[in-house]
This record gives C-alpha cells, sequence and structure tokens, in this order.
C-alpha cells in the first residue's frame, strides 16, 4: 500500500478532530493508503513535521485552516526531496477549499481529492516566507489575524465580518509606498493592497481568470479612503469586475518590489495570518516545485 501522512490542526473548524482523523483514515485505506495521523501541538508544528518526514511518503494530507496549508507548504519547500499534498479545509472561510471546488463536508471532499488530479502550483513569498494564495496590507486584510481565535471557533465567519465592520468605521489610512513590477517603477498614496494566486480572499470573490500555474500573481492596489467609495467597490464585487471601479490598480507579474516610506501599523497578512517581520521593504516572486492533488472539478477554471 502506499504511504500517507494526515496532519490535523485540532484548533480548526468545529468537528471533532479524532473523530473525524478516523473517518478519513478508513477513506484513505479504501484508496490503498496506509495513514499515519499527526496532531499539531504548537503554532509552526506543522511546517516541522512535514519538513521531517521520510522522503518515501506518497501524500501529505493538511486537515485544517489555511494557515495549517500554508505552514504545511512552506515545511515541503525547505525540504531536498519534496512531497506530493493535498488539503481538507476546516477553518472558517476556507478559501482555498472554496477555490479548489470543495464543499463543508471533509470526508467528501477527501474522496473528491482521491479521485482527482496532481497539479503543479505555484507559489508565493514575501521576503522569502511562502504564502499560498494571497498576501495583504492595509484596509480590512488585517481582519484575518486580528479576529479572536475564540469568536471565530464560536461564531465562524460572523466573527470576521464584526471585525470587517469596526474596521469599516474607523479613519482610513493612507501610506506611502513606491513598487517596481514588469520594468517600471511607480509611487503613490494607497489605502490596501492585495497580491494573490487565487480569485477567493475572505469569503469574497475578488479577481476573475486567476490561474494558479501560469508563472504570475496577480496585485490589486486601490487608493480608496471614503465610507462611500468602500460601498461601491463592494457592490462591484457583486455585479461587475472590481478591477475597473475608479481607485483601484490591477496588474499581473512574476516579481514585484514594494518600498513604504513608514514602518507600516499592522503587518502585512499572509493566508490569514500575521507576517512577522521588521522592515519596510519587500519583494515578492513565484517558487515553484509544489505538487497537489486536487479534485477535478474547478481544474480547468484554476490551471491553464
Amino acid at each position: 500500500m502506499k504511504k500517507s501522512v494526515l496532519i490535523c490542526n485540532p484548533n480548526s473548524g468545529k468537528n471533532n478532530k479524532e473523530v473525524l482523523a478516523e473517518k478519513c483514515k478508513n477513506v484513505l485505506n479504501e484508496y490503498g493508503y496506509n495513514v499515519d495521523i499527526i496532531f499539531t501541538k504548537y503554532a509552526g508544528h506543522a511546517k516541522k513535521i512535514v519538513l521531517d518526514l521520510p522522503d518515501d511518503i506518497d501524500l501529505v494530507i493538511s486537515l485544517g485552516g489555511d494557515g495549517t496549508f500554508n505552514e504545511i507548504v512552506t515545511g515541503n519547500l525547505k525540504r531536498d526531496k519534496r512531497l506530493l499534498l493535498t488539503h481538507i479545509p476546516l477553518g472558517t472561510t476556507n478559501d482555498l477549499g472554496a477555490t479548489f471546488g470543495m464543499g463543508k463536508n471533509p470526508v467528501t471532499n477527501l474522496k473528491m481529492i482521491l479521485e482527482g488530479t496532481v497539479k503543479d502550483l505555484d507559489i508565493c513569498t514575501i521576503n522569502n516566507v511562502p504564502f499560498v494564495y494571497v498576501a495583504g496590507l492595509g484596509k480590512f486584510t488585517d481582519v484575518a489575524y486580528d479576529t479572536p481565535r475564540n469568536m471565530k471557533k464560536n461564531l465562524g465567519y460572523f466573527a470576521y465580518m464584526i471585525n470587517a465592520i469596526k474596521s469599516f468605521n474607523q479613519k482610513t489610512h493612507l501610506f506611502e509606498m513606491s513598487y517596481t513590477a514588469n520594468g517600471e517603477t511607480y509611487k503613490g498614496l494607497y489605502s490596501f493592497v492585495l497580491i494573490c494566486n487565487a480569485s477567493r480572499m475572505g469569503g469574497l470573490e475578488i479577481l476573475q481568470d486567476v490561474k494558479m500555474n501560469d508563472g504570475e500573481f496577480e496585485v490589486l492596489l486601490s487608493n480608496i479612503t471614503t465610507k462611500q467609495d468602500i460601498i461601491r467597490s463592494l457592490y462591484f464585487l457583486k455585479t461587475s469586475d472590481i478591477t475597473k471601479v475608479p481607485g483601484f490598480y490591477f496588474f499581473r507579474t512574476d516579481n514585484l518590489k514594494i518600498k513604504l516610506k513608514e514602518h507600516p501599523k499592522k503587518s502585512f497578512c499572509i493566508d490569514g495570518e500575521m507576517l512577522k517581520t521588521d522592515t519596510k521593504e519587500y519583494e515578492i516572486k513565484i517558487v515553484k516545485g509544489i505538487k497537489m492533488l486536487l479534485p477535478n472539478k474547478e481544474l480547468d477554471k484554476i490551471f491553464i
């Protein structure tokens, strides 16, 4: 039988993780995999687990939120021999799972995965720290890591909405920034910046026609500050293309350098977690070499 490792974050979602892990183990056995179940015990543990796995593991399964999968990808990138990965979402918004065409039933998702296809996935890094689908700075982008874990566990997505409303009612700060992309350098004042390798963030479809293996990532900048403009942009999320709204600037690139005039009050959010750094300069680029086993449902939409 093939060898697999199921890495489970016991703090993600509301399921009984021991019961769920056993159900997943039974499914993996049915599909020809022996399974070792490992529960994470502290922040960063999933990264260490993957880094220390033997080279003969056929599949590593992440059972947790987007942050758990980020850790597993980070550990895999540090390996000499990278392993095949997949992800069963258990978090609050589960943007990655939704992007990959998964629903809310973890066991059903696992069966879809095991009947799926292996794909090469672009991974972005910011100052050599990997993120799988999004990094953000500025208005609303800190909501993910500022929302207390107990609120997320008890209220789910509504917990994010409460903090988002608080952010909406606060004064919008503009930060001075220069950036270099595609051979050109620009300067301006911005209220937020999003760097994405997926269309979905914060439970919303933000961008269109995003491919996760095209060697580029998407960048969305904004200088909107008024509540009226913020409401208008949210309206365009539902009815049109946000990249065509006045005050938004969109482009694609494979390398982006950002220089802030001052240290930001709050750090970048990467895959829902805070980027721990103390700098005013950032370089974002693409890393190749991660393979994922994914459901077939959305592959034609998100891969070239």
